[in-house]
């Protein structure tokens, strides 16, 4: 089986396709295949995995954790989903620049996204699940999250009116990010990229 990244995005963020063997009786695919990953520059160890479900319109983001840094490589794996990356790496040229397209348990794409990206997703279908595994350990202590419609970003969300936690609803703007002290943990580095 073959896993294959048909775009990069901002140099760092991938759209990976993985082969799908399908027949009468259903399908089966390699999610995470480490000597195939690696070949494609692709993270070889992941040490965490999560599972959410999330009702139509239910937007949850812009997230990311600094501490330890954690990229996260996403997929849909019921319904669909508008998935978001923004860079925050503090000093990179793509800095508040974002990435969003549709992924679906049907076209079974996957987004790669290294630390220093803030990720989001708002579910299209009336339930979608996604799931993610983790670069890092979660530690409630070093994440943090940038408001899901800040201007200075311009996400073109499809919907105007998500349904948002009180975390959400909250959250700092990029230019809040950019001036905490917490933002030299992503600075962006040419010669030393983040997983």
């Amino acid at each position: 089986m073959q896993v294959r990244v048909v775009d990069v995005i901002f140099n760092d963020i991938k759209i990976v396709i993985p082969e799908i063997f399908q027949d009468e009786r259903g399908f089966f695919m390699e999610v995470y295949r480490e000597d195939q990953y690696a070949s494609l520059d692709l993270p070889g160890k992941f040490v965490q995995d999560n599972h959410s479900g999330s009702t139509k319109d239910v937007l949850r983001g812009l997230h990311f954790q600094y501490e330890p840094p954690m990229g996260k490589l996403i997929r849909v794996t019921v319904g669909t989903a508008f998935l978001v990356a923004v860079d925050i790496r503090k000093g990179s040229p793509s800095f508040g620049k974002w990435f969003g397209d549709m992924f679906s348990a049907d076209n079974r794409k996957m987004l790669w996204a290294p630390a220093g990206f803030a990720r989001g997703f708002l579910s299209i279908s009336d339930y979608a699940e996604i799931q993610y595994k983790a670069t890092g350990i979660y530690n409630k202590n070093g994440e943090g999250s940038i408001h899901w419609d800040d201007p200075d970003i311009g996400v073109q969300w499809p919907c105007t009116a998500p349904i948002l936690s009180a975390r959400d609803r909250n959250a700092q703007s990029l230019v809040q990010w950019k001036e905490s002290k917490e933002s030299e943990m992503l600075r962006y580095d040419p010669d030393n990229r983040m997983i």
